[in-house]
């Protein structure tokens, strides 16, 4: 009966375990989900900036279609082309400094994505690994309680 009792006693310390165990690991993955809930935040705001940036870039380049349209049209006194020429070389240069820093902000934003696409992968990694913790746990559990009943038996 002794031996029974202790097993029994045994039995409960596991189960209290394994209920805390169990307790961490829920809140392990609360704040896992909260995490990929940022991250996917944070990565749709990233894909709307490289989106942003994408279309500011082919608006500059339609710009300097215009601009080099209007230079070729242009045939007027040769003093008069000559300064709309220089202002136009102003406002392509102007449009190429725009376009280089809408490519750069695009290539940060890629790369932002990309980071947070493997911060994504990283979270999505800990949160299986946390769902086997949890299976673990509960085959176990089912394992004691099918002891506890086959013992009593």
């Amino acid at each position: 009966v002794s031996s029974n009792e202790e097993s029994i006693d045994n039995l409960d310390k596991q189960l209290c375990e394994s209920k805390v165990t169990l307790g961490d690991s829920e809140s392990k993955f609360e704040d896992i989900s909260r995490k990929l809930a940022t991250l996917e935040a944070d990565a749709a705001r990233g894909n709307e900036r490289a989106e942003g940036a994408e279309k500011k870039i082919y608006e500059l380049e339609e710009e300097l279609k215009v601009v080099g349209q209007s230079l070729q049209t242009l045939e007027v006194g040769e003093e008069k082309t000559i300064q709309r020429e220089e202002k136009s070389q102003e406002v392509i240069m102007e449009l190429a400094y725009k376009l280089k820093r809408s490519e750069y902000r695009g290539e940060q934003a890629e790369m932002n994505i990309q980071r947070l696409n493997v911060r994504i992968d990283q979270v999505e990694e800990d949160l299986l690994a946390e769902k086997y913790k949890i299976k673990r746990i509960s085959d176990e559990l089912n394992q004691t309680f099918d002891d506890m009943i086959n013992m009593a038996a």
